[in-house]
């Protein structure tokens, strides 16, 4: 063999090794999205989705803690983390502690969580009970049963649990299908980026 071939073979193995090393590093990096909340999705939030970014609150009603008719568009002026869940999904109730615990926080005049329930108007009384049972009393209770569920599909909600982050204008930034853990440090760097 000759010694140009003895050495342009570890050349080209080396060069070969940087090549697919480079493709792996940039096809599983967030690093090439210039959106800085995108940047954020990883850890426990690596679900966190932008695609919907830019869509509005929908006016659609619901029921406040006290009763009363009550829309998203009440929370503009302070970032607001919607959460649609069910007392019979079990990654809703898996999740519910978390949220409690971002709210106990990271909750402020800027910031608020809001969990709306999904449940049957039947279920009421059960899930006003599973969430004070759930959060120790920290997230009111907020309710869209089945024949109001406007709200949802304005929403784009397509299963429980979805959650959406609207900025103080109600303009959403982001939103994750399914659960999560937002008593993470990835979900109070999400917060500290949004409301600073």
């Amino acid at each position: 063999m000759s010694r140009a071939l003895k050495i342009a073979i570890p050349v080209l193995i080396l060069g070969l090794v940087v090549a697919v090393s480079f493709a792996l590093l940039s096809a599983t990096s967030k690093g090439g999205s210039s959106d800085p909340i995108e940047k954020l999705a990883t850890g426990s939030l690596v679900k966190l989705d932008t695609k919907k970014k830019g869509a509005v609150v929908s006016p659609a009603t619901f029921e406040g803690p006290d009763g009363t008719e009550a829309t998203l568009s009440d929370f503009k002026g302070k970032v607001t983390l919607v959460n649609f869940w069910a007392t019979w999904c079990g990654p809703c109730e898996r999740e519910m502690p978390s949220l409690a615990a971002l709210e106990t926080q990271k909750g402020s005049d800027d910031f608020q969580v809001i969990a709306i329930s999904v449940d049957a108007a039947e279920d009421k009384d059960y899930a006003i009970q599973r969430l004070d049972e759930l959060t120790g009393g920290v997230l009111d209770f907020y309710f869209a049963p089945p024949e109001n569920w406007d709200v949802v599909y304005d929403s784009s909600a397509r299963g429980f649990p979805t959650t959406i982050i609207y900025d103080e204008d109600g303009v959403e930034i982001a939103r994750l299908s399914g659960e999560a853990d937002w008593n993470s440090y990835e979900a109070a760097a999400l917060i500290d980026a949004i409301t600073d």
